[in-house]
């Protein structure tokens, strides 16, 4: 039925009316109160803009560090910087500030409260050094350690996991195979 065009009561009216199938039982009633129709859509996707995305990309490309916050936490409240930025700028152009004023005024924010941040986090590293405890976790922390640190468990997997030692040992003794084939033939000399 996929050559033909139209939904389920089109394509059965079709059927029946050629003596392809018989009536079903259900067709007469599905005529009187026909399912509901949903417009379709030409193909193309609306691209879904707000209207603060034009100062997020100012922002990231002010902040190019900042891009490696993740833009939607699903665990987490706190919208990311850029976002904020972008809220603070509209909300200055608002109150009637200048575009280029509004800007600079919510990068002075953005980059006081990171300041805060990091004198807070440092402070709190004092004290737990002296408390003997583990320092929290860095609120800015670089992008590369995070990765390294998702990456850390499967680098370590490979020479604590049979599975991996094992793949490796059956690829070093095809490598030396390889080299043992090569040196009987004399490829190498």
């Amino acid at each position: 039925m996929s050559y033909m065009r139209g939904d389920l009561l089109t394509k059965m009216r079709k059927l029946v009316k050629g003596l392809a199938k018989p009536a079903p039982t259900w067709l007469k009633a599905m005529e009187e109160a026909p399912p509901v129709t949903f417009p379709r859509s030409d193909g193309k996707i609306k691209k879904i803009e707000m209207p603060e995305d034009v100062y997020v990309k100012r922002f990231f490309k002010k902040h190019p560090d900042s891009l490696y916050h993740d833009a939607i936490k699903i665990s987490g409240f706190d919208p990311p910087p850029a976002r904020v930025f972008a809220w603070r700028v509209l909300e200055l152009k608002e109150q009637g500030v200048s575009e280029d004023d509004a800007m600079a005024v919510a990068d002075m924010e953005y980059r006081a409260e990171k300041k805060a941040k990091k004198k807070a986090y440092k402070e709190l590293k004092e004290i737990a050094r002296s408390e003997g405890k583990r320092p929290p976790p860095n609120p800015y922390p670089s992008a590369i350690k995070e990765i390294q640190a998702e990456e850390k468990k499967y680098v370590m997997d490979r020479f604590f996991n049979p599975k991996v030692i094992e793949i490796a040992n059956k690829m070093k003794e095809e490598r030396d195979l390889l080299l043992q084939d090569r040196a009987a033939s004399g490829q190498w000399q």
